[in-house]
């Protein structure tokens, strides 16, 4: 063994002991605070006794922390994330008592409710302890937090422990929701002073707005982001009438199901193909190393289970404890300011009790710090490519507003993390550019049911003659809804006091994804024309099109080809849509182009429906329980932002170059106009893939048969064959469909 490895092993002898030693005089300040905790016997012992009774405990309870914990979190993955938090001060106090049984002449007691507390204490100090005498030694440092981030990396033979000369990795951190007039408003106000840094510095980032597609939602740009495509994903749910399943983004088997057919569409695995991690997001991007990805939660291959993240954070206890007491501060926090918005009366606002303080605390607390972790685990790692999804920002900004005080809390705490990304990079084996960007916006305004009294689903069964609840009845919007019923029936229509009953198959299903609606018939046989439409429900399009609520319509005519439908009669023909006048004027640039695209779907519902837009205000009306809310068209929401290093190239440059036919044939680039970023996700993505593939330089084309038009086109791809090749069917997994997510 050389100099170099006594010299470690010496350092990390004397760490243990510190650590040992700093916990033992944890112990026994303990015992001398707390009655219900005893280091002694009931007659009394000497100093020394007791020293050694508490070194005793401490060094058992520090081994146990070391073997015993990291075989109980791996056991309790299967256990909900939520589930595994609250059982994190049980364990963390059982392996206590545990350690005390084990003193000799059983000296140690304690109750159970004071061994948690202590076993906390405990934990939380030794970890400080040890993490600060490992900064000390950048080495050891490194070490740690690697091991501890990810256990299992393999390198490959010839891999260099340490190569900062060698070509830079790319980690891409999106911010979920956060639209570009919100972080620079949040850098320049001193909300986000690592941001702020990023700007001022010449040397630094650059800043530019992008434009999403008509559906402004993470299923579909993150979908684009990570595979290329989001074809055919028309909101964050929709009907597809031909197995009578409604897709939701959120689902597991859905989003499972969106991955097989993007990879399918592109021939291409993902952007992450090439030695990439995927961290907190949707879908997998090709990456190998996954954590708290949705797409692959069904899966339980080895390396290929979705909660295999909360292992390498959680084996940490001191991690567990400190992540569990900020948990519970969150859900504090939440319910405290959900009460004073109510006492302030503040508007817009929804209810925000029952289970959403602990869905906040999750998005906020335990996905951010499990994701963070993970990226830094895959800094220390010196993969190549790593894309991770921090989704604290929208969850909180949906329910107290993007503009919200709580909300400019959650984008001050994220920027607290991006500090911290920041500062790693000094210590990892090879260089780091870390690209920031984000899904969508969110625009703000009071609900649909919160302005009009009714949900759109109780319009569309007004508008159809259908029985609508009784708190609908009454409304203006309902009431509007039958008397145009009778007129276009020529006859009286049966008022009903009773609850509706439960939908048939001719029941219109209705759907929302922030303000972007879909109405679906199941009972008519694909895509319905607005003449069947008429000669069944002849009020339906009138009574949706003339409310104000409501900004327009796509529906398909048999006679015009896709007609635009707005107030007063409009009707403008798809082909001919301008974004400066007719129905859509107001909701800006590219409007048009975003609405013909997605015409062009085969799962486009029967009826689109788009909520009004006020472009003085910002304002819309969610169709979902939401005040911040993002889906469809109109405002902030979509206008997304890509913050890259100065050294990378310009987006707008790489997309010209591809439309000067340097670029991937058979994928047409959106015309952009002067002075705006990328238009739409897929484009976002040639940009992403072109990063990646700068650093190493010009290189020989050697595309894999099959993969034509690959992210990485000059070089293979391991793990492509096995993604595509993978049944995706029947995929099961826990749901998180309460709303629209990121």
């Amino acid at each position: 063994m050389g100099a170099g490895r006594w010299r470690r092993a010496g350092s990390a002898l004397l760490r243990v002991a510190a650590v040992w030693a700093v916990s033992t005089l944890t112990m026994l300040a303990l015992a001398g605070a707390l009655p219900d905790f005893q280091l002694q016997s009931d007659d009394g012992d000497t100093v020394t006794k007791t020293a050694f009774t508490a070194a005793w405990g401490a060094g058992a309870f520090g081994l146990l922390s070391a073997l015993v914990w990291p075989v109980l979190v791996r056991a309790l993955l299967v256990v909900p994330a939520l589930v595994l938090g609250a059982l994190v001060f049980f364990l963390n106090g059982s392996l206590l008592l545990v350690a005390l049984w084990m003193i000799p002449d059983g000296r140690g007691t304690a109750n159970p409710e004071t061994a948690v507390a202590v076993a906390a204490v405990m934990s939380a100090v030794a970890s400080a302890t040890s993490t600060a005498l490992a900064v000390r030694d950048d080495d050891a440092y490194r070490r740690r937090l690697s091991r501890l981030a990810d256990r299992r990396r393999k390198r490959l033979p010839g891999d260099e422990e340490d190569d900062r000369s060698g070509p830079p990795g790319t980690v891409f951190i999106q911010l979920d929701g956060v639209g570009h007039d919100v972080l620079t408003k949040a850098a320049s106000g001193g909300l986000m002073p690592t941001v702020a840094g990023w700007l001022a510095d010449p040397e630094g980032h650059r800043l530019t707005p992008w434009r999403t597609d008509w559906s402004s939602q993470t299923g579909a740009s993150q979908l684009a982001l990570l595979h290329g495509s989001n074809h055919d994903v028309p909101a964050f749910r929709w009907y597809e009438k031909e197995t009578g399943t409604v897709m939701v983004s959120s689902r597991p088997a859905s989003a499972l199901e969106l991955q097989r057919r993007a990879v399918a569409r592109t021939h291409d695995a993902g952007l992450l193909s090439l030695d990439g991690a995927s961290r907190g997001n949707l879908f997998s991007g090709g990456a190998d190393q996954l954590a708290l990805v949705l797409s692959m939660a069904g899966r339980f291959g080895k390396g290929r289970r979705s909660r295999a993240g909360y292992f390498a954070y959680f084996s940490d206890p001191a991690n567990a404890v400190r992540t569990a007491l900020s948990f519970v501060a969150e859900v504090g926090r939440e319910i405290g300011q959900s009460t004073r918005s109510r006492l302030r009366k503040e508007t817009p606002r929804i209810k925000r009790g029952g289970l959403y303080p602990f869905i906040r605390a999750f998005a906020t607390v335990v996905e951010r710090d499990v994701v963070v972790s993970a990226v830094i685990g895959d800094m220390f790692a010196g993969r190549t490519a790593v894309y991770a999804d921090l989704v604290a920002y929208d969850e909180v900004a949906h329910h107290s507003g993007p503009y919200s005080r709580d909300a400019d809390k959650v984008l001050a705490r994220l920027d607290r993390s991006l500090a911290l990304i920041t500062k790693i990079t000094d210590h990892t084996p090879r260089a780091y550019r870390i690209v920031l960007l984000s899904d969508h916006g969110q625009s703000s305004g009071e609900t649909f049911a919160g302005r009009y009294g009714l949900t759109l689903k109780d319009l569309v069964r007004a508008g159809c003659g259908l029985p609508v609840p009784r708190r609908a009845q009454r409304t203006l919007s309902a009431s509007e809804a039958r008397d145009a019923v009778r007129i276009a029936l020529h006859r009286p229509v049966q008022e009903r006091e009773a609850e509706p009953a439960a939908s048939t198959a001719s029941d219109p299903v209705v759907l929302a994804s922030g303000n972007l609606g879909l109405i679906s018939f199941p009972g008519i046989e694909g895509r319905a024309s607005r003449e069947e439409l008429d000669r069944r429900h002849p009020a339906l399009l009138r009574t949706l099109a003339n409310h104000p609520g409501i900004g327009f319509l796509l529906v398909r005519s048999e006679e015009h080809g896709s007609v635009v439908l707005g107030p007063g009669g409009a009707e403008v023909p798809v082909a001919g849509l301008r974004d400066d006048e007719g129905p859509l004027a107001g909701f800006g640039p590219g409007a048009a182009d975003a609405v013909r695209r997605t015409d062009t779907f085969p799962h486009v519902a029967d009826v689109m429906v788009n909520s009004m837009y006020d472009p003085a205000t910002g304002r819309v009306h969610a169709f979902e329980e939401q005040i911040g809310s993002h889906g469809g068209l109109g405002g902030p929401q979509s206008h997304p932002f890509l913050l890259w290093p100065r050294g990378m190239t310009d987006p707008l440059d790489v997309l010209a170059a591809e439309a000067t036919g340097s670029g991937t044939p058979g994928r047409p680039t959106p015309v952009t106009p002067p002075h705006t970023g990328p238009v739409g996700a897929e484009a976002v993505h040639r940009v992403l893939r072109r990063w990646l593939r700068e650093p190493l330089g010009p290189q020989v084309p050697l595309r894999p048969e099959g993969f034509a038009g690959a992210p990485y086109a000059d070089l293979p791809l391991p793990g492509a064959r096995e993604e595509t090749a993978r049944p995706t069917a029947g995929a099961a997994g826990p749901e998180t469909d309460g709303g629209t997510r990121g």
